[in-house]
């Protein structure tokens, strides 16, 4: 009688690179698409996945108390050693302007919402006059978003429909939310950031050894009739406007900038981020 052949023990290391190879095939689809819309050809995407691959080397894999050297990120990542001198020598693409300009929007429209002096009597942000006495644009720009031009987060803010111009001397606020309209280049970002946020935290979540991992929940189905979607996009975007303007307000009770007298020590970015979906089904695809 023949034996069942013998089958050996799932190697647990070989089990995640399956399942995490799967999991970069799905990031990647999303990610490839913005890249071939944008002409982001292949090679230039394989020089900065190898910047990165050494950048992370040498940031986080060092032999504590030793100096990290090209023969060892060589062996961490796979690249050859000419690969990472070359990678060494290159200097960072700087995406900081488009992000400084984001933030520096995105304070000026929380400070106008949770400021009582830029509000009005019902406790809404206020029609401010662009200069002059009292409560203005000017004075709101400058208090939270420092030595920025007006000008310039005026035109902003009027240009992604955020704001509206109102006998050409005051500004009212359209949406509690920035979203760049017409400027790709924000948008990508802002690609950028959340992605990498979102990422950071799942990793945390997988290989921090804590006793308080970062929250990281969705929900959804995959068997809604399409004329449902529109009551759900307002719906989401109705609840997590209102969730996220109550996650400022205690922020901004805790950010140093705006409040210099808080004290204690380090300095950390935190926050939460709220993202919708929508995609057709596709039995052959796991959610």
């Amino acid at each position: 009688m023949s034996q069942p052949a013998f089958q050996p023990t799932p190697n647990p290391a070989q089990a995640h690179r399956r399942i995490l190879a799967a999991a970069l095939r799905r990031i990647l689809r999303p990610l490839v698409r913005v890249l071939l819309r944008s002409g982001i050809p292949y090679g230039l995407f394989a020089d900065i996945a190898k910047q990165s691959y050494v950048e992370v080397a040498n940031q986080e894999f060092e032999i504590p108390g030793r100096k990290q050297t090209v023969s060892r990120v060589a062996v961490i990542t796979g690249l050859t050693r000419k690969e990472i001198t070359r990678i060494n020598e290159l200097t960072e693409a700087d995406a900081a302007e488009v992000a400084d300009r984001y933030n520096r929007a995105a304070r000026v429209i929380s400070g106008w919402v949770r400021d009582a002096r830029f509000k009005d009597e019902n406790g809404e942000p206020a029609v401010l006059p662009i200069e002059g006495e009292g409560p203005t644009f000017t004075q709101l720009v400058k208090e939270f978003s420092g030595d920025v031009p007006p000008r310039a987060i005026l035109d902003e803010l009027i240009n992604a429909g955020t704001a509206e111009l109102q006998d050409g001397t005051c500004l009212r606020l359209v949406t509690h939310a920035y979203i760049p309209r017409d400027s790709k280049a924000d948008k990508l970002g802002i690609l950028g950031t959340d992605v990498a946020q979102l990422i950071a935290t799942i990793s945390h979540n997988v290989y921090e050894e804590s006793d308080t991992p970062r929250f990281q929940r969705k929900v959804s189905y995959d068997n809604l009739p399409a004329t449902v979607l529109d009551e759900l996009r307002s719906m989401s975007a109705k609840e997590s406007q209102a969730l996220l303007e109550r996650l400022d307000q205690w922020l901004a009770a805790h950010d140093r900038d705006t409040n210099p007298e808080i004290e204690g020590a380090g300095r950390k970015r935190a926050g939460i981020g709220i993202y919708y979906f929508e995609e057709d089904f596709d039995p052959n695809e796991d959610a």
